[in-house]
């Protein structure tokens, strides 16, 4: 049985390996096709060719399990339509142990899902940002940058950073502060600012600050100073700036879990990250759905010729899947759904899906 397993491992390693070099090439033409018309104007052709590059791990993460998917199904098929499986049946390989076997391969593509997801791809998201920022001399989001907000005892900030620069370092830096009563306290303009070493704040250069004082008999006094330079104390990190600029789905889970509760904890709306965290924790395992949903593809029988209708059905499912999982991503976050259902409901209809293909035509036969 181990020899089986061996087998078995190996060719749909090779065969999900070979799918996905399939799409990187692909993805890989279409992103530096896009990246040509600013080759010659602000972007060297070596430049364009290392953005491409670092957005590749971004591409295997989102393209593995369907990559999976496509994989299995072609070597399952293939070993149906040689009667390979059959012989392995006859060896000994029951439904149940079949199923075990791709779930336990399953479970590897779900750790290496996650690795990627987690690790490597936000990691070389951030560098290729980074190398595209040096176009337009910056990173930013929207006509106003981002805005992220703060409660420091009864006071609140209201801060907004239009940019990020290519060494990381914050642009047009605005701060808010409002007291108890939501009168403004202070204002506070930086032309840039930087983080602390030891990550308790920021560090402001070029400062133009206001401070407003309310008297008794409700006159307001008003006091203007510059400072070159002007320490802020703040629980807000770089990583937190950085998700306000960046998209939340090229975050890590952790970044995303702070985030969060950073917004939660500021009374902000959450619905929408708390959806991506969510999707980002279950994504991974739908590699296993995928390799359930292949399974019964080994039970079937073929005539010649006749794989490459099923491969495309299992393609057209796998496609399904995702679009299902980006509409349920959408109207979650337009309808106000629970984010882990909304997050785990796609891979749970599949899972079921599966399962019951799994149980019409592999065990009733």
């Amino acid at each position: 049985m181990k020899t089986i397993r061996r087998f078995i491992y190996r060719e749909v390693i090779v065969g999900v390996g070979f799918v996905t070099l399939a799409f990187l090439a692909l993805f890989f033409f279409f992103d530096l096709v896009d990246e040509l018309r600013w080759i010659g104007k602000t972007y060297q052709l070596m430049h364009a060719l290392l953005y491409v590059t670092l957005r590749v791990p971004q591409h295997i993460y989102e393209l593995l399990p369907i990559s999976v998917l496509i994989g299995t199904i072609f070597v399952m098929a293939r070993l149906a339509q040689t009667s390979e499986f059959t012989i392995m049946r006859t060896s000994g390989l029951g439904p149940w142990r079949a199923l075990s076997t791709l779930l336990l391969l399953g479970g590897a593509f779900v750790a290496f899902t996650f690795v990627m997801g987690d690790y490597v791809a936000p990691v070389s998201e951030k560098a290729a940002e980074l190398v595209k920022a040096r176009r337009a001399g910056q990173i930013t989001t929207g006509v106003t940058g981002a805005w992220l907000k703060e409660r420091q005892g009864d006071h609140s900030f209201a801060v907004n950073v239009r940019a990020i620069d290519t060494a990381g370092e914050m642009r047009n830096v605005r701060i808010f502060e409002f007291d108890a009563d939501g009168y403004t306290a202070s204002t506070t303009q930086a032309e840039r600012g930087h983080f602390t070493s030891a990550g308790d704040g920021w560090v402001l250069e070029n400062v133009r600050r206001s401070e407003f004082q309310r008297s008794n008999t409700g006159d307001m006094k008003v006091e203007r100073t510059q400072l070159p330079e002007f320490q802020w104390k703040t629980r807000i990190t770089s990583s937190m700036v950085s998700a306000a600029v960046l998209k939340p789905d090229k975050m890590s889970t952790l970044e995303l879990f702070q985030y969060t509760r950073h917004l939660e904890a500021n009374g902000q709306s959450t619905q929408r990250y708390d959806i991506e965290f969510w999707r980002k924790v279950f994504y991974p395992l739908s590699c296993l759905v995928m390799v359930v949903l292949s399974l019964p593809f080994a039970y079937l029988h073929f005539r010649s010729g006749g794989i490459a209708g099923y491969v495309f059905g299992g393609v057209m499912a796998g496609i399904s899947f995702f679009l299902l999982n980006n509409v349920f991503g959408f109207a979650g976050n337009l309808q106000n759904w629970s984010p882990m259902l909304t997050a785990a409901a796609p891979g749970l209809i599949y899972s079921l899906l599966s399962l019951a293909a799994f149980g019409w035509l592999v065990l009733r036969r």
